[in-house]
């Protein structure tokens, strides 16, 4: 039976050879990134499916901004985001990580993120100049490692990724004027113990 699933299709048949899989016939996947408050650290907020890396941000913009107030988002290709292990329990990523075997270079900067609790997002630790990913993987752990255990790491070379310009920041300037898009404004809940209250009586 075939599968209405691209994915699928290019899967082998069973006990067919393994070959390379057939080029991708959908959109890429960019990662998106949003800055809640000024001066609070970025984290990662989900994903979008694009062809490219400026629709990307638009397309970030409507998805992940339009019902809540933030000051700045950025996007970037997936296979740009360079990442560590996955640890469990009690075990920190940053011990897996070993120092890379070419002399270390400071060419570029990198964005490094931490998870520090599974099932939440990934949190901007701060920035490391580095040549290649693995060498800001292994500078990371140097300048960010402490005793609190950190799950997963990702590195993004900071030129492929696509900020929010000083002029697009005004396209977010209203929104903490339009209350009505906040659930919180509604009372919902003040409402329902209001009733409550009048019930019991």
């Amino acid at each position: 039976m075939n599968s209405l699933d691209p994915r699928v299709n290019r899967l082998p048949e069973i006990n067919e050879p393994v070959s390379p899989k057939a080029p991708l016939d959908q959109f890429g996947t960019f990662e998106v990134f949003v800055q809640p408050k000024e001066g609070k650290p970025f984290q990662h907020e989900g994903i979008v499916h694009a062809p490219n890396l400026e629709l990307a941000y638009v397309l970030a913009k409507e998805a992940f901004t339009r019902r809540f107030t933030c000051t700045s988002l950025y996007v970037v290709d997936t296979r740009d985001v360079f990442i560590s292990p996955m640890t469990e329990g009690d075990k920190n990523t940053y011990d897996y990580i070993q120092e890379p075997p070419e002399k270390a270079d400071i060419g570029s900067s990198f964005e490094i993120y931490h998870l520090a609790k599974r099932g939440k997002q990934h949190v901007h630790a701060g920035t490391v100049q580095a040549g290649t990913p693995q060498q800001a993987m292994a500078q990371a752990r140097q300048q960010f490692k402490t005793d609190k255990v950190i799950y997963n790491v990702w590195a993004i070379e900071t030129d492929k990724i696509r900020f929010t310009t000083a002029e697009e920041k005004e396209l977010w300037l209203t929104l903490p004027e339009k209350k009505f898009r906040d659930a919180s404004d509604y009372k919902g809940g003040d409402k329902l113990k209001e009733f409550l209250e009048k019930m019991i009586k």
